[in-house]
């Protein structure tokens, strides 16, 4: 087998085929030849959870259902409704399912827990800030990448596409493949059967295996045992595909005419023909005019053995997909958490092979309506009803998606970055066996899953109270021994505002305004803590408590759980200003007054170091293409002179070498 891998690969390489736009609907098993991206964000606004009334949290703190809250119901807002409402204190919308939440309002409470009365509203049960509310942006945000270059599409992807209002891609064109079966004695199914013939098994058997690989199969039909037939069919055939496929006549018998067919073809002809193989050894590889011709043993067991071995490797390079296969793990939970009590679930899940082979998977609980969660997984698990909760190191049997797991080069679990996209579309371009897995969990969950080493790398970016970004987080998750941290780049931060900045808005002091909403990020975000840090600094200033500052900021109890639903709720006007960074301002049409450069590093199991990915990972953070690359796509972030390097520890022990690539 390695004799017709080298003969072939010596004097021809199988190169992606030009692409086309395709619209959705029809790309179903196609490969994308370029990366895509969200243009709007997915919800493109804060919407309602629950069936019930939009509120002020604040409002209900002491609700019970002995002393009820009762607000002023100021109207209705149904799904799809374009209106503009707003609430102040005391005051409430019934709201439906999937409708926008009014300005001013941060949470639903569901309708259970309430009684109308005309214009008034009791309800007897309080509720927190974001309760029952998915913020703008919460599934697919604005500028996200969707989907990668060389990704297959599924119903799932197909599914995830529409979802964010692409109705068309742009895919790479499948391999014509030309298929032939040969015999006199071969007749087609469903034909009548006489004595001596036999049913045709190669060519639908070749016709489903094509397929499965990426190529588009066209079946020629029957070849006879006559040599001027098969030479004026599969001259025909080789010029209108990018290679043919025979099965049988391949042996050196006077009536084996196939090889020698082929040969007259075109230069330089076959290049093999029979292999020390069994089953499989009547077997002729040749190129004929920069194509490549494959002559395939008559057996159909034969047949199909070397086609899979042979000739699906090379089908699946031109089409750019990888082998596919349905089967069940098992797998352990990561983490605990609570299912949905007394209902059946089937639960996405994304799966990560540990040292020693096993699986660990991570669930994937965005909510029902995330598009995301379904296209990310890699398959579910079935849970019962009668059960409440996945306890963290339980055993669960994930059925895949219908697709062979094959572990990522690289698997990142951490705080995500477009910078952590583009360096894996960079190491795609380099090397196409390359994959990258990102599981978002925040920085927190990153030095978490650095510390169970289920991760090989996790970008970080949290904020000491010292004002050192990471390092000093190192020693609190006790990661001394068995982590390093690499450089990555900074992320310009700053203030997000409207363009051409109505509120004339240049710094956190500005936020102080009677006249101005702010929208606030999510507790425990890194970007939350730049936010309290530099509203701690300006209390010191104006010589007030940091908590007095807060109750002034109006808008300040309402979080937003990304930058992409930040930047909406500015475009929306749902706000005057934000805090985030630069790249989401210039995606989303918004001014950007900088404020800081963030850093965002990542952290590196010590003995994930020697793998090849991580070490061109490494090498990537630090080379010119990189930088470059930064610039071009993503506005705010960039390389220093230490991107790539450890920074922690600075020991000679664990130095990486890292070269620029210029």
């Amino acid at each position: 087998m390695e004799q017709a891998n080298y003969a072939l690969s010596s004097m021809w390489h199988p190169k992606p085929l030009p692409s086309d736009r395709v619209p959705i609907g029809q790309s179903l098993s196609r490969v994308l030849s370029e990366d895509v991206l969200s243009a709007v964000d997915v919800p493109g606004f804060d919407r309602a959870a629950m069936d019930g009334f939009a509120v002020k949290a604040e409002d209900l703190y002491n609700a019970n259902e002995q002393n009820p809250a009762v607000l002023k119901v100021l109207g209705e807002v149904e799904a799809g409704d374009s209106a503009s409402h707003k609430i102040s204190s005391g005051e409430s919308f019934e709201i439906a399912t999937g409708a926008p939440i009014p300005t001013g309002a941060n949470a639903v409470v569901m309708v259970e827990f309430t009684k109308r009365a005309q214009d008034q509203v009791s309800i007897f049960k309080a509720v927190t800030i974001g309760e029952n509310v998915t913020s703008a942006g919460s599934d697919i945000m604005c500028g996200e990448l969707l989907l990668r270059k060389s990704q297959f599409i599924t119903p799932r992807e197909i599914g995830l596409l529409a979802a964010a209002g692409i109705n068309e891609i742009s895919a790479y064109r499948k391999p014509d493949i030309a298929i032939f079966s040969s015999g006199n004695e071969l007749i087609n199914p469903g034909e009548s059967l006489k004595f001596a013939k036999l049913f045709d098994t190669n060519g639908p058997t070749l016709i489903a295996a094509v397929a499965e690989c990426g190529g588009e199969p066209k079946f020629y039909g029957i070849l006879p045992d006559d040599y001027s037939t098969i030479k004026t069919k599969l001259r025909s055939a080789l010029a209108n595909a990018d290679m043919v496929i025979t099965s049988g006549s391949t042996s050196s018998g006077p009536g084996d005419l196939i090889y020698r067919a082929v040969e007259e073809l075109g230069q330089p002809g076959i290049l093999v023909h029979g292999l020390n193989l069994k089953p499989g050894k009547p077997v002729v590889v040749a190129l004929a005019d920069s194509k490549p011709v494959f002559g395939l043993p008559g057996y159909p067991t034969s047949a199909l053995m070397i086609f899979h071995v042979l000739v699906a490797p090379i089908i699946r390079s031109l089409a750019q997909t990888i082998e596919t296969k349905t089967k069940k793990v098992q797998a352990f939970s990561p983490l605990k958490f609570f299912k949905a009590r007394g209902r059946r679930e089937l639960l996405p899940v994304q799966l990560i092979v540990q040292p020693g082979g096993r699986f660990s998977a991570y669930p994937m609980q965005s909510g029902s309506g995330a598009v995301s969660s379904f296209s990310l997984a890699d398959g579910f698990a079935d849970l019962p009803d009668t059960q409440e909760f996945v306890d963290e190191g339980e055993q669960m049997e994930i059925e895949l998606f219908g697709q062979n797991l094959v572990p990522p080069s690289i698997v990142s679990i951490g705080s995500h970055c477009i910078g952590l996209d583009i360096a894996f579309r960079l190491l795609r371009e380099r090397d196409i066996h390359f994959s990258g897995r990102t599981i978002n969990v925040g920085s927190v969950g990153g030095f978490h899953a650095i510390k169970r080493e289920e991760a090989d790398i996790a970008g970080v970016h949290l904020l000491d109270k010292t004002g050192e970004y990471n390092i000093p987080f190192i020693s609190v998750y006790g990661l001394q021994e068995s982590a390093v941290l690499i450089c990555g780049y900074n992320r310009q931060q700053g203030l997000i505002v409207r363009r051409g900045n109505p509120k004339n808005i240049k710094s956190f002091r500005d936020i102080l305004q009677e006249d101005v909403i702010f929208i606030n990020r999510n507790r425990g975000s890194g970007t939350r803590l730049l936010i309290d840090k530099y509203l701690a600094e300006l209390a010191t200033q104006i010589h007030k408590e940091p908590a007095e500052i807060e109750r002034q900021i109006e808008g300040f109890t309402h979080e937003a759980k990304s930058h992409s639903a930040v930047a909406a709720a500015i475009r929306n006007g749902r706000a005057d200003v934000g805090f985030g960074i630069r790249s989401v301002a210039v995606l989303e049409g918004l001014d950007f007054i900088k404020t800081d450069d963030e850093k965002y590093d990542f952290l590196i199991v010590k003995s994930r170091l020697s793998k090849p990915s991580i070490q061109s990972f490494i090498e990537l953070l630090g080379s010119d293409e990189f930088d470059r690359a930064l610039n071009e796509n993503a506005p705010g972030l960039s390389t220093t002179e230490k991107s790539g390097t450890i920074i922690y520890p600075v020991a000679k022990e664990t130095a990486v070498k890292v070269t620029n690539a210029n």
